[in-house]
């Protein structure tokens, strides 16, 4: 059983930017996004770590992120936060997939 790391740097990446975005400028919502993401993707982590073909949770959390925070980078231009997550969460999604589309290693 190996641990994904990865993932859980993930998880605590979103659910940080969450408690940030509320302590910087007291968005409620922010908070209560990151902390959701940020949890179903440390579950979505924890899945992989203990089944490493079961990325399903993993990668509907990163493919969400990655198309909301996109749209916001795409109309506001601007780096932070939605850029940062929205290419965190493309590289997630990238990962995610190679994962999901290797081979098993005992199969030819």
């Amino acid at each position: 059983m190996s641990v994904d790391w990865i993932g859980y740097g993930y998880a605590t990446l979103v659910a940080s930017g969450g408690v940030v975005g509320y302590v910087k400028a007291g968005s409620v919502p922010s908070l209560a996004a990151g902390l959701l993401f940020g949890g179903l993707a440390g579950f979505g982590a924890y899945q992989i770590s203990n089944d490493p073909n079961n990325v399903w949770v993993s990668l509907a959390t990163s493919g969400a992120l990655s198309a909301i925070m996109g749209k916001r980078f795409y109309g506001s231009r601007k780096f932070m936060p939605a850029g940062l997550m929205a290419g965190a969460s493309l590289l997630m999604v990238g990962k995610l997939s190679l994962t999901f589309l290797q081979k098993p290693a005992g199969s030819s």
